[in-house]
């Protein structure tokens, strides 16, 4: 970014600290992450400690920084634990989020390694150029500068001070190194950025909100006494539960055709969550590589317990099965709303960008996976025999073969065909849900604006008003950010002030759209939150009942 040079005749300039991490860069000193003091006040903080300034010359003599926990308001390493010691925990065992292989239980790992610290390592995937997600320079000053705290801290806590919303939620820290601290909860947005900022986690998940502190979980006995009370309605989409379907890639590999069928599936589930539930609050997320999350936070919606959670799950689950079980969506008729409501978003995109897009079955081996989905026999036979003599056809072609050799055949029942044909169009572009995050409260999700560790991209919110601007490959990432602030000149130090000045770093780099949209969100829903309570002191007032 352009930024006024200063000349001989001028007086001397603001000094300002390049951020560029090299092997010989000290600790940034960062203080308040962004934060000015009315934010502070705001998060119920009084005052901030700013990491210590390390002299250059003491960095290699320095021992590096230990994740050990401290005795006070410090996060418990996670040990080990026999059978025997193993009581409340077990409730919990298995609910981290799965949506990255770097930390899932799809590199074969049991969901008791996650519980008990010992982390899958890490797949090196495509990593982003410059992207750094595991560079603990690069997050130090992320955190530091660009994270936007306060609206975090107000997004999770549904007020401007402190609430049992907030001092009662889980939160995950997963280190480098295999070591990942869970049921960490926080009494104020300062003490979560300081274990932040002393552990510069690669991961932050978030959990439900508890009856009590989460690290006081294990002095209760029993599981009544402590239980997870709230927590926003989740959806997690993953590219790689889409591999049948894509040919442009597979794996974590993502490229600009296959990310569609995220934006359908975003399109889809938007809609029948504000029309058929009448959620307003929903903010999608970019997981950083090969997904979104939806965080669905109406009142309403996170009040809900896992027996209505998983209802609303199996509303979704329309593509069920492998992608070796055959036929995958059996639905009845007449076709309910939901679905009808649905092909008629979806129809569009499967001609563009599935059958165009895509091109599924040009090849003789997929093609044979769309006529085991047709239900006449014959009709079958006769389009195998007209695509072998025919080779190289493409799918939209092919796709148009279906009824002009039914129409030749003059036997085909039309009504079984254009059903079956209906359920080939949501097999193909209806959402694939990770239906487990959706389904239970205690189910961890990877926190929005961390940095994903194998791309360096940043988990941002997705405008749904853009969906089809937005690019998953031009997400910024860490270590483009940190460059983007040093060449509109670091960061500024007052004139005479010992503390650098913070606040205005992220509106000079490429990640100010993303977070100006969250305060955005987060101002929306507050406003709901305080009408809420408004309404019900008057209704109190007048001696109705409560809700």
């Amino acid at each position: 970014m352009p930024h006024s040079e200063s000349t001989p005749e001028q007086q001397d300039p603001p000094a300002r600290t390049e951020l560029t991490p090299t092997m010989e860069d000290t600790t940034l000193n960062l203080g308040n992450g962004g934060l000015t003091d009315e934010d502070l006040l705001m998060a119920g903080v009084d005052e901030v400690e700013s990491p210590p300034v390390v002299p250059p010359a003491a960095v290699e003599q320095q021992p590096p920084p230990s994740s050990a926990p401290e005795e006070e308001d410090a996060p418990v390493e996670i040990k080990q634990e026999t059978k025997s010691d193993i009581k409340l925990e077990d409730l919990f065992d298995g609910m981290d989020s799965d949506s990255d292989d770097e930390f899932s239980g799809k590199n074969n790992h049991t969901n008791k390694d996650l519980v008990t610290g010992q982390v899958p390592p890490s797949s090196p995937g495509p990593a982003a150029p410059s992207g750094g997600g595991s560079n603990p320079d690069l997050l130090r000053a992320f955190y530091q500068l660009l994270f936007p705290w306060r609206h975090y801290f107000q997004w999770l806590n549904h007020s401007p001070t402190p609430t049992p919303d907030f001092k009662h939620r889980e939160f995950s820290l997963w280190l480098s190194g295999g070591v990942v601290f869970r049921f960490q909860s926080y009494a104020t947005l300062d003490l979560l950025r300081k274990d932040v900022f002393k552990h510069l986690p690669e991961r932050i998940e978030i959990g439900p909100i508890y009856t009590a502190n989460p690290r006081d979980r294990k002095t209760f006995r029993n599981s009544s006494a402590f239980k997870p009370v709230a927590k926003e309605l989740c959806f997690d989409i993953d590219l790689t539960d889409y591999d049948d379907v894509r040919t442009c890639c597979d794996k974590a590999n993502i490229c600009g055709k296959c990310w569609r069928f995220i934006t359908m599936a975003i399109k889809v589930l938007g809609v029948a969550l504000k029309e058929d539930f009448g959620y307003e609050h929903v903010m999608w997320v970019y997981s950083g590589r090969r997904g979104a999350h939806a965080w669905v936070c109406d009142r309403k919606a996170r009040g809900l317990d896992d027996h209505k959670r998983k209802a609303i799950g199996n509303y979704f689950s329309v593509v069920k099965g492998g992608e070796k079980t055959g036929k995958r969506v059996n639905v009845r008729r007449p076709l309910h709303p939901h679905l009808a409501r649905s092909l008629g978003i979806l129809k569009e995109h499967f001609l563009t960008d599935v059958l165009e897009g895509q091109d599924p079955w040009r090849e003789e081996d997929r093609a044979e996976k769309l006529l085991m989905l047709l239900p006449d026999v014959k009709l079958r036979v006769a389009l195998k025999e007209k695509w072998e003599a025919n080779p190289g056809r493409s799918s939209v072609v092919k796709w148009g073969d279906i009824d002009s050799v039914a129409k030749t055949m003059g036997s085909v029942n039309t009504k079984d065909l254009l059903e079956a044909k209906q359920d080939i169009v949501l097999e193909y572009t209806y959402p694939r849900l990770d239906i487990l995050v959706t389904e239970q409260k205690t189910h961890l999700l990877k926190s929005p604006f961390v940095v994903h560790p194998g791309t360096g991209r940043v988990c941002v919110p997705i405008d749904t008003d853009d969906l089809d601007g937005f690019d998953p490959l031009g997400v910024p990432t860490i270590g483009g950010l940190v460059n983007e602030i040093d060449a509109a000149g670091g960061v500024v130090k007052k004139e005479g002030d010992d503390e650098d000045r913070r606040g205005a770093e992220w509106e000079r780099t490429s990640i100010k759209p993303y977070t100006d949209q969250f305060r955005g969100f987060v101002h929306g829903l507050l406003r709901e939150e305080r009408e809420f309570v408004r309404v019900k002191r008057e209704r109190e007032e007048e001696g109705g009942l409560d809700f």
